[in-house]
């Protein structure tokens, strides 16, 4: 039975979004979404074969949560790992560290996620303006390490136009009920002469979050970051412009299945620069450059520091645009250079010896249009990739990978309501220094380690066919993919346990888990489905029924299950999007996960009810909002079958909080 019940409502203060980024839960309007992760020539979202989803600024807010994860939690096809707060890294159709590429405005997130779950991302959602999560064809773009989508954050921290208005400004806050939880953030962008300006911070604390079983301890957060940039415009329009900004991260937060808490610290600095070339068919010359400094620390209860991690690494990109040249209509040719020093101290030192990462790649995007209906759109990318590192035989050595990769994909607009996708790839992905150099105890997620220093290229072949329907009643998307992996690497549980000097058995008297990583062939398909039915469009509002299901199935050729696999969803509810009240719900089913990894456990399904109502009360400043936010409404136990800990972690329960949004614009 459902149990509808609110509790004592908290108070934020949200400010300078835009009124027509109205509070709804997952509601959907039909127009079109602009996006500019899946090519190099911005498009609107159904332009491109391939999936595409966004959250908007409106969206992230109610989100509450301190991770890119928790901001595309009702995205179909999108989860997180959910070990900690801190750590929730996106899930894409049950692809996640090595295989799923986190961006900043199109610049690596450079961290250190993908090797340990217990490690978060440090990008915080409030800095966000909107997040852009990309699948299929596009991904190619941004290297072998995003074979199973792209989740890039858009901001403005490096302007990329000049305002129209000398200053413009945002002022955010709110009080969450299950962690006693408090954030705010401001931000401003303005203009002095050709330059354009931008500056933000945020600042997040939480403590132990509230479950329908008590307290989950150990669950805290606290974090918070700044950044300040500029862009120098020049020339006709917003073509040429060259601009850099330096980002600070900072986060405190616990590991809810230990004792422990992480101290993590970022630095970064970016640079985005934009060329109009204007020569035969060269048009514009994208140039982008990041470069990070990031450190975190394990420390026990008394502050004493387990172990360090450090990690050193810069991206530079160039990306020529080429107009129509015969059939194409646009193309795209790039170059990138990545390089990653890794390091750790202390006891998870022997976990992962210092690594060295390099790679060098060439790419290319290209756009033809046979007819007024039919688009062909086309993607490679061959890179070179080169590590460093220490395996368990204690020999220092080098691998080299070539993986290539393509795509091609086709968009036919049946109608003018009906579109129809297809899009078919491979792409091929190098070992991650995990799992070629891992090498001993890791304490967040409790394991033993070991890689495997002969694995070779990760290759996956590729199907998704797409269906988009739109009119000024209904809207429909969906999707439906199959992925067939040849040498397909995971960690694999033997169901002995260790102790920290490796001394592994059945049953044994160590509290790790033994984990060997591996490769075979495997299979994963599923599907994606989202659609409104406008049921009431009144001068004064939209009344819409929504609908959204996912599903991800993934077996190992040699018989077995992919471990830590989300299950199915289906849900609803009611969206009303008015000049003055906006209001929504969404009912989510989470089914069972019995399809779990080998030495794993099953996960029991749960219902989740998020609800939302908005007021703007100001006629003439309808940047002025009052709203109520809840989720998990229902407070049912939720455990999340992609996280490790999944065992020990139970999901927050019931929380609800109150929005004032206030703006200069």
């Amino acid at each position: 039975m459902l149990r509808f019940s609110l509790a004592l409502a908290q108070a934020s203060v949200i400010a300078a979004v835009p009124a027509c980024a109205v509070a709804q839960v997952n509601a959907d309007k039909p127009l079109e979404t602009v996006v500019v992760t899946a090519s190099p020539v911005i498009g609107a979202a159904d332009s491109f074969a391939s999936s595409i989803a966004q959250v908007n600024r409106a969206q992230i807010l109610q989100s509450g949560g301190a991770s890119l994860a928790d901001a595309l939690q009702t995205v179909p096809g999108v989860t997180g790992s959910g070990f900690a707060a801190g750590a929730s890294r996106p899930v894409i159709r049950g692809f996640d560290a090595t295989r799923v590429k986190v961006l900043e405005d199109g610049i690596g997130s450079f961290d250190v996620s993908d090797i340990g779950p217990d490690h978060g991302v440090p990008i915080d959602p409030l800095s966000a303006q909107s997040i852009e999560v990309v699948r299929g064809a596009a991904t190619l773009r941004y290297g072998s390490q995003a074979i199973g989508g792209v989740v890039n954050a858009i901001n403005n921290r490096v302007p990329s136009t000049l305002p129209d208005a000398p200053i413009t400004g945002e002022v955010t806050g709110s009080y969450g009920s299950s962690a006693d939880m408090g954030q705010g953030s401001a931000l401003f962008d303005a203009r002095a002469g050709q330059w354009a300006l931008h500056g933000d911070g945020f600042y997040r604390v939480a403590g132990d979050y509230d479950t329908p079983l008590g307290v989950q301890q150990n669950s805290f957060f606290r974090g918070d970051g700044f950044s300040f940039g500029g862009s120098y415009v020049f020339g006709p329009g917003d073509d040429n412009r060259a601009g850099a900004a330096l980002v600070h991260y900072d986060a405190k937060y616990g590991l809810p299945s230990d004792s422990t808490f992480i101290l993590m610290r970022q630095t970064k600095a970016m640079s985005r620069s934009s060329f109009n070339i204007d020569s035969g068919p060269l048009t514009t010359l994208n140039v982008d450059f990041g470069y990070a400094n990031y450190t975190h620390e394990e420390k026990n209860p008394d502050g004493s520091v387990n172990s360090t991690f450090q990690d050193r690494e810069y991206d530079a990109r160039a990306e020529q645009l080429i107009g129509p040249v015969g059939p194409f209509e646009s193309s795209a040719l790039g170059i990138q250079i990545q390089r990653r020093k890794f390091s750790a101290l202390g006891e998870d030192s022997s976990y992962l010896f210092p690594t060295l990462t390099k790679s060098f790649a060439g790419f290319g995007f290209t756009d033809m249009a046979v007819s007024k209906a039919l688009h062909f759109q086309a993607g490679v990318r061959v890179e070179s990739v080169h590590l460093d590192g220490t395996p368990l035989s204690d020999v220092p050595m080098g691998r080299d990978f070539l993986p290539v990769s393509g795509a091609l994909s086709a968009l036919y607009d049946v109608t003018d309501s009906v579109k129809l996708g297809l899009t078919a790839s491979s792409a091929g992905r190098a070992p991650g220094q995990t799992e070629l150099f891992a090498r001993g105890a890791h304490d967040g997620p409790q394991t033993f380690e070991t890689g495997d220093a002969n694995l070779g290229v990760e290759r996956a072949n590729s199907l998704e066919g797409t269906l988009r329907y739109k009119t000024k009643r209904v809207t429909l998307e969906g999707s439906l993919w199959s992925s067939w992996f040849e040498n397909f690497i995971y960690g694999a549980l033997t169901g002995e346990t260790c102790d920290e000097d490796g001394a592994c058995s059945v049953g044994g008297a160590g509290g790790l888990k033994q984990l060997f990583y591996t490769q075979q062939a495997a299979h994963f398909w599923g599907g994606e489905a989202k659609s409104t039915i406008f049921l009431w469009q009144p001068e004064s509002g939209t009344l819409g029924l929504n609908f959204q299901a996912d599903r991800v199935r993934a077996t190992l050729g040699g018989g077995g299950n992919v471990p830590r696999i989300p299950p199915y969803r289906v849900g609803g509810g009611l969206s009303w999007d008015g000049e003055r009240v906006d209001a929504g719900f969404l009912l989510l089913y989470a089914g069972r996960q019995t399809d779990f990894g080998a030495f794993d456990t099953p996960t029991p399904g749960y219902v989740s009810l998020d609800a939302n109502v908005a007021w703007r009360p100001f006629e003439d400043r309808q940047n002025v909002e009052i709203a109520l936010v809840g989720h998990n409404l229902t407070n049912d136990v939720q455990r999340n079958a992609a996280s490790f800990n999944k065992d020990d972690v139970v999901m927050p329960g019931r929380d609800v909080r109150v929005v004032l949004r206030l703006a200069t614009n």
